[in-house]
């Protein structure tokens, strides 16, 4: 933890915010310090910080954070600036540089906008920049979806080739059970999801200004264990512990290597815009063979989409087997179904000779990767 070159640190919006909305000063100088710190000492890092509702509640007036989509936008809005006044100045006081990165999931979804946040975020870090990266609220057309960014700050950490993910909050790690409660214990090491079954993660570290949970954190630290990253589990006032190698928190253990990012966030940050439905013979090719799905064998088409929308793929009994990138419009494939390419070129010209899903866009779903309660 105290080598790692590149480092993405997400903090919450409980750990920035005083309890009736505005910006702490504080908490943000405390951070701010510890990060200045370590890119001091030579390494990378990249903050994503959630706070830009939270931010935007007392000047608008809000007792706490609105429940429809259309208020907390308008928070968003007048908060973001804020927030990134507030950490511009920050960092200006250890003579470093900061830059706004407002991601949506089309960014990194699609083929384009992925490779674009990619050379931003890349180049911005070459030129010794911090960047500050959050959820672009104001134009989000679904409700916040990234459990209070903690999702998103595991993708992130894959799209940089970061080392180390460091999730801040207002609980110092992950307990076996409500840590306010006397027996709880801090769990230390977590090397493998299943060494969390039967542990109780949805009970703690909830406040009425953030939208996450444990329960968001265990998710985001299995998506950036399963790709190659090591995560640990903290509270914000142990930030410069855990850069400093120091036993403190929850370390999540690498599992793997990296994934490509994009089916990262096609897995984790998308749901389907439809559905396409799969004789047992496509499945079979999809699941087991990495094959790409071919118009013969789809049995059925459901929702509105249009070319480069995530779908799901579905067996004959309704269950999701895996999500991908279509390369129709739905309204064009009603027509292409049991029909083999090379019989669709010859009728309808051979840009029908292409794939529905090519194997490069699809991620198999799996099961959930920790037991909620």
């Amino acid at each position: 933890m105290a080598t790692a070159p590149r480092v993405v640190v997400k903090v919450g919006s409980s750990s920035l915010t005083t309890a009736h909305g505005g910006l702490d000063d504080g908490p943000v100088a405390s951070l701010v310090d510890a990060l200045a710190k370590a890119r001091a000492a030579g390494r990378e890092v990249v903050l994503v910080s959630s706070g830009a509702i939270a931010a935007g509640l007392a000047p608008l007036g809000l007792p706490r954070r609105p429940r429809d989509l259309a208020r907390q936008q308008a928070a968003a809005s007048v908060g973001q600036g804020l927030l990134m006044a507030h950490y511009t100045a920050a960092f200006a006081g250890h003579g470093l540089r900061v830059g706004q990165v407002l991601l949506t999931v089309d960014d990194v979804t699609r083929r384009s906008h992925y490779r674009n946040a990619y050379r931003t975020l890349h180049q911005l870090l070459a030129l010794g920049v911090v960047p500050i990266v959050n959820e672009n609220d104001t134009v989000a057309t679904h409700e916040i979806r990234f459990g209070d960014n903690d999702r998103l700050a595991a993708l992130v950490a894959q799209l940089v080739h970061a080392d180390l993910l460091v999730l801040l909050s207002d609980i110092d790690g992950l307990y076996d059970g409500n840590p306010h409660r006397a027996g709880s214990t801090r769990i230390a090491d977590v090397h493998d999801p299943t060494d969390l079954a039967g542990v109780d993660i949805g009970s703690a570290g909830r406040s009425g200004l953030g939208s996450g949970g444990m329960v968001t954190k265990v998710e985001a630290a299995t998506i950036a264990t399963g790709s190659g990253v090591d995560v640990v589990l903290a509270s914000a006032p142990q930030v410069s512990a855990v850069l400093d190698g120091d036993p403190v928190g929850t370390w999540f253990h690498r599992r793997a290597s990296r994934r490509a990012t994009r089916l990262l966030w096609l897995e984790h940050a998308t749901d389907g815009m439809g559905s396409l439905t799969l004789d047992a013979g496509a499945v079979r090719a999809v699941v087991e063979r990495g094959a790409s799905l071919l118009p013969a064998g789809i049995i059925a088409v459901d929702g509105t989409f249009t070319a480069g929308d995530p779908v799901d793929l579905l067996d004959e009994a309704g269950h999701a087997v895996a999500r991908g990138l279509v390369n129709y419009d739905a309204a064009e494939l009603p027509a292409l179904l049991g029909r083999s390419t090379k019989d669709l070129a010859r009728e309808l010209g051979p840009e029908y000779e292409r794939e529905v899903v090519h194997r490069d866009d699809l991620v198999l779903l799996g099961s959930p990767p920790a037991r909620r309660r």
